[in-house]
C-alpha cells in the first residue's frame, strides 16, 4: 500500500487507541509519534442493532468495544474537520473497523488512503510497518 509522507495511521480495536505517523517513503512506511489520545465511550447506538439476546449472552458483541470503536471516529472526524489530518489510514479488527465506519464524517472519508482490517494493536512497530507496505 502506497502511504503518503505525513499521512496519520490510526491502530484501532475495542480497547486501545493509538494514532501514528509516516515520517517514511510512500511504499518504505516508518511510523513515530505513538500517541494515545484519551476517549471517552458515549455512543452506545450499536446497541439497537446488536439486540439479540444470544449474542449478548455468549458474548459476541461487546457494546462498550463498539462504543469505543465510535468514539475513536468520532476523534479522528473532529481533526479532520479541523484540518489537522490530510491523508489517514485506518488499521482495526473487523469488527471495531464496521463500527467505525457507521461513524465517519464525509471530511474523514476524503482523507482517507485506506483501512487494513486487522488486529494490530500491541504490535510492535515494524510489524505494522510491514503489514502497512503489504497490504
Amino acid at each position: 500500500m502506497k502511504l503518503p509522507h505525513k499521512a496519520h495511521v490510526a491502530i484501532v480495536d475495542g480497547e486501545n487507541f493509538t494514532v501514528m505517523q509516516n515520517t517514511g517513503q510512500p511504499f518504505e512506511p516508518k511510523l513515530e509519534g505513538a500517541q494515545k489520545p484519551d476517549l471517552e465511550a458515549t455512543n452506545f447506538s450499536a446497541g439497537i442493532k446488536h439486540q439479540d439476546d444470544m449474542g449478548q449472552r455468549h458474548g459476541a458483541t461487546d457494546l462498550n468495544e463498539l462504543a469505543h470503536g465510535a468514539a475513536a471516529a468520532e476523534w479522528l472526524n473532529a481533526k479532520a474537520v479541523a484540518g489537522e489530518i490530510n491523508d489517514l489510514l485506518v488499521i482495526a479488527d473487523p469488527k471495531t473497523l464496521g463500527e467505525m465506519r457507521r461513524h465517519y464524517h464525509s471530511e474523514l472519508e476524503k482523507r482517507l488512503v485506506g483501512e487494513i482490517d486487522k488486529t494490530m494493536t500491541g504490535e510492535p512497530t515494524d510489524r505494522i510497518e510491514k503489514a502497512i507496505a503489504a497490504a
